[in-house]
């Protein structure tokens, strides 16, 4: 008799083993939503059967009902969860259970193991894609037996609760897919009372949370039963029996194409988290029905938290395709444009074909139709939402403003709408954002543009002197500090009829036409008499600066930088080298304050001796200090550091 095989052991990787311990110690006082949890990864699965049936005949001989599975055993303690769907090899179940690759999950295990309960709340578990794992919440040991439906062999993978590692071994199972078996904690042992062995348990919660899975869920159960005649009543003499037969749990009624008076609050709610993945509620919700040349309908949502996966490539969970109520894929990108990523829902059309493809659908015109058409609906919701409900769209542009301010420059057709959307610190207010729209009704008589500054925070920003003159006059200076906001001011020019203009490039324009004549006259028989001077400042900086001039928009600081119109800001030059890009040297602008008695003594100190050193050192320390107010460091910080020394020895 042949020897069996050891099973293999393999060790969690960090942070799944973290989210296993989360499970298990976390204060998520609902751990009822590890059924959802285990019903939605069972819908999934079969959802992918099905899509890869439509093109593969091998894939097809498997889709004949598909249904889910719920089997109790209140005798054993046990709870299975069983699908017919696509089912994973042996490699796909060590990458999908024994490693996790979410960021975050490891600062939030730190949170609650130094008791900081109140500060990260246990519903940030969600974020972290936990899925499979909140059964550990119920579970004291989990057994997953998995059969692909492209290969003929199933794999058993199993661990327990305080282990740090899992085994896989070789399996039975008749046909594809998942197997889920529970070994669920003793009921004295547990801080709730529910019972997940007992029926009125389970029924309770699929209908709570899973009745609007496309596939039944079913579950035998025993009933009492007695012969009836054809009117329905008891026959004489016939005996009570215990029949088991199925019964299906959920309605299964897709919930996009119920009538919303039929649908509770309640329902749409649960809908969003089984597709979104995501346990908090969401902050709107938007049921669109479109008719004429390309039918479909949606029910898309705003999430009210930011995914930690936002920024990242592999960000997923979008929106989900169906064509005619048959899943086609989740997160179907062509649906809607990249600076509408945030949003979760569902698109179910009438026109497309059932075996469409990625590539198919960049070039079908139904989809891009339906992109138009969601877009429009989003943008329209969020106008809506700013002028009817203040308090959520401030919810969602703290979330969400960045990624929405994407569209700016990458979709040039609705950048007006956009602009009319998007809020904005300001200098006129430290506490409200304001609109380009409001900016405007704000303008002062004559004001031709729309001036704004950027920079890494807001705090830096009102300290620069480049605000100076337009403090002093009165204008107003959008304070632009997302990384963003680099790029969208390099191809957004104008706003009804106004230019937008960077108070920290090229020459400042602030006050009428005959007060910047003015100022321009005034400063003109000075710029003659500073020549010299400033040409032999330019000589000592001349790797650095292009030009020594003076200044219209400094009032008090001695000094400041200014780029040219058509250069790029220091900011998007340190974001560019930060991603490892190659950017070539940008010589600046020292602009000098004409009116400081810092350039009234080395105008005398020059014209007494033009060789005297003081001038060159007078020189880099204003352009070391002016760099330091744009946040960066002197090209040599130590040098720097030894000429101010130097020069409070020589003061004091």
């Amino acid at each position: 008799m042949p020897q069996k095989k050891k099973p293999e052991t393999h060790t969690f990787q960090t942070e799944a083993a973290q989210l296993l311990d989360l499970m298990i110690h976390s204060v998520y006082s609902h751990k009822e939503i590890f059924l959802r949890e285990l019903i939605s990864n069972a819908s999934d699965a079969i959802d992918k059967l099905r899509y890869e049936a439509l093109t593969d005949q091998e894939m097809a001989k498997f889709v004949e009902e598909p249904y889910i599975r719920i089997t109790p055993d209140p005798e054993t303690r046990t709870l299975e969860v069983w699908d017919n769907g696509i089912g994973m090899s042996h490699d796909e179940i060590i990458e999908n259970i024994g490693t996790i690759a979410h960021s975050g999950t490891q600062e939030f295990a730190r949170m609650i193991k130094e008791g900081k309960k109140s500060e990260l709340p246990a519903e940030l578990i969600g974020q972290f894609g936990v899925g499979f794992y909140s059964s550990f919440m119920v579970a004291d040991r989990v057994e997953v037996i998995s059969r692909s439906s492209r290969e003929n062999k199933a794999w058993k993978w199993s661990s327990s609760v305080g282990e740090d590692a899992y085994t896989m071994e070789p399996a039975k199972r008749e046909v594809p897919g998942t197997t889920v078996l529970l070994h669920l904690k003793k009921q004295e042992d547990e801080e709730d009372s529910e019972d997940y062995a007992a029926e009125w348990t389970i029924r309770s919660i699929v209908r709570k949370y899973s009745d609007f899975v496309n596939y039944p869920i079913k579950m035998k159960v025993e009933r009492t039963e007695i012969e009836r005649d054809e009117e329905g009543k008891p026959v004489e003499g016939a005996e009570e029996k215990k029949v088991e037969k199925d019964e299906v749990l959920n309605s299964m009624k897709a919930i996009w194409i119920r009538d919303e008076k039929d649908v509770s609050e309640d329902e749409y709610k649960e809908f969003y988290k089984h597709i979104s993945h995501d346990w908090n509620d969401p902050l709107e919700r938007i049921l669109f029905k479109a008719e004429g040349t390309s039918e479909f309908r949606s029910l898309l949502y705003f999430p009210s938290k930011a995914p930690f996966d936002l920024f990242m490539a592999e960000e997923s969970h979008g929106i989900n395709l169906y064509v005619k109520r048959v899943f086609i894929m989740n997160d179907c990108k062509e649906l809607i444009p990249e600076y509408l990523r945030f949003m979760r829902g569902v698109v179910d059309s009438e026109d497309l074909s059932l075996n469409i493809s990625r590539e198919i659908l960049q070039k079908n015109r139904h989809v891009q139709t339906i992109r138009k058409g969601l877009t429009r609906k989003v943008l329209e919701t969020l106008k809506q939402m700013r002028k009817d409900r203040p308090e959520n769209f401030g919810i969602f542009w703290q979330e969400f403003g960045k990624v929405l301010k994407e569209g700016l420059f990458r979709d040039p057709d609705r950048k007006e709408e956009l602009l009319r959307i998007c809020s904005f610190a300001t200098t006129e207010n430290s506490s409200e954002e304001t609109t380009l729209p409001e900016y405007i009704e704000r303008m002062k008589d004559g004001q031709e543009n729309i001036y704004y500054i950027t920079g890494k925070d807001r705090a830096s920003l009102e300290k620069s002197p480049h605000l100076e003159a337009f403090r002093e006059k009165g204008y107003e200076v959008l304070l632009l500090t997302d990384p963003v906001d680099e790029l969208w001011v390099q191809s957004v020019y104008t706003f009804q009829e106004k230019n937008l203009k960077s108070v920290s490039k090229g020459l400042a324009d602030a006050g009428t036409e005959e007060e910047k004549k003015e100022a321009e006259e005034k400063l003109k028989e000075k710029s003659e008499s500073c020549k010299s001077l400033f040409e032999a400042m330019q000589k000592g900086l001349d790797d650095y600066v292009k030009e020594v001039r003076l200044s219209t928009r400094l009032k008090s600081s001695p000094a400041c930088l200014v780029s040219e119109e058509a250069d790029m800001s220091f900011q998007m030059e340190q974001m560019l080298r930060a991603t490892g890009q190659e950017v070539p040297k940008i010589k600046r602008i020292l602009e000098i304050n004409p009116e400081h008695e810092i350039l009234e003594k080395l105008q005398g100190v020059f014209e007494s001796d033009p060789s005297d050193p003081r001038v060159a050192e007078t020189a880099e320390l204003l352009y070391g200090q002016s760099l330091l107010a744009e946040g960066l460091q002197p090209p040599d910080p130590s040098g720097f550091s030894r000429k101010v020394a130097d020069l409070l020895a020589k003061t004091l």
